[in-house]
């Protein structure tokens, strides 16, 4: 999958920041995690190469902060910018996570209107407890395309008041990883494929996380390769179209739209994120790279 990350680190907000993955890998590599910088690749989509085309091909989607929240305060003064570059690369889809569903409006861009037609908003949903916080204020807010992301999956979720609004167009859910990983179970996850399926909104299962739990055994699964394919046989997930993100050529762009493919190599197969990823960017770390 394609990842932005305007800005990095962040500060636990809830019971899914206990065992943060990023907090864990910063850990290894001697980084406090807690100081919030912007980051290199702040502008990453207006980077263009040798022959003047965006590096960030038009027609992909990109997930944004994935190693942050992209609502965090510390970044207030660098999120203008950022919510430029969206509104300019029109011919690219945005997904934005968060935890601070409370802020999300205040930091909305003067001219958002009822939303760009390129930018998803999601939350996370741990568990029912925020789901019950995070959703109504998601709900609350005008934009063209709504989700929620429960994961790392550390409790049921009754979703079904939320989706019944009409508004969530996706969910994806997955477990927990590395320090301290706590159990996802497969009824968790099970149910809330059927709320998705009930309502018609696209349902992602993308890995089961370090513990799962099916009908009693605890499967300890460290290799984030084989939870995928795990979550992919499991059968859960589901597609109904959406999001459907309205992509058109930037304003002045000499490029016309293009239509990219997804870049799927012979093991994404078999990958649970397929449904909701543009395909393999071929860097190694899973250790499968040969197709």
């Amino acid at each position: 999958m394609i990842i932005w990350n305007p800005w990095h680190g962040c500060h636990k907000v809830s019971e899914g920041c206990d065992h943060c993955y990023m907090y864990f890998l910063d850990g290894k590599r001697g980084i406090d995690t807690s100081v919030v910088t912007r980051t290199m690749n702040f502008d990453m989509p207006l980077q263009r190469d040798r022959r003047g085309r965006f590096r960030l091909r038009p027609g992909m989607q990109v997930y944004v902060g994935l190693s942050t929240d992209f609502f965090v305060e510390e970044a207030d003064e660098w999120r203008v910018e950022a919510w430029r570059m969206m509104k300019y690369r029109q011919d690219v889809g945005f997904r934005l996570l968060t935890k601070r569903a409370h802020r999300i409006e205040a930091c909305l861009p003067p001219d958002w209107g009822d939303g760009y037609p390129n930018v998803m908003l999601s939350v996370t949903c741990e568990n029912q407890r925020r789901a019950d916080e995070r959703l109504p204020l998601l709900l609350n807010v005008a934009a063209r395309h709504k989700g929620f992301m429960a994961a790392p999956m550390i409790g049921g979720v009754d979703a079904e008041c939320y989706l019944a609004t009409g508004q969530i167009e996706e969910v994806i859910c997955g477990g927990e990883n590395y320090d301290g990983a706590r159990p996802c179970r497969y009824e968790w996850v099970k149910s809330l494929s059927e709320q998705c399926a009930r309502h018609n909104v696209t349902f992602n299962f993308i890995e089961t996380g370090t513990v799962f739990v099916k009908d009693g055994r605890i499967y300890r699964i460290p290799s984030k390769r084989v939870q995928s394919i795990q979550a992919f046989r499991a059968g859960l997930s589901h597609y109904n179209g959406k999001p459907d993100f309205k992509l058109s050529a930037p304003e002045g762009s000499l490029f016309e739209l293009e239509s990219n493919e997804p870049f799927f190599m012979t093991h994404c197969a078999t990958c649970g994120s397929r449904m909701t990823c543009n395909g393999c960017s071929g860097c190694g770390s899973c250790g499968s790279c040969s197709g």
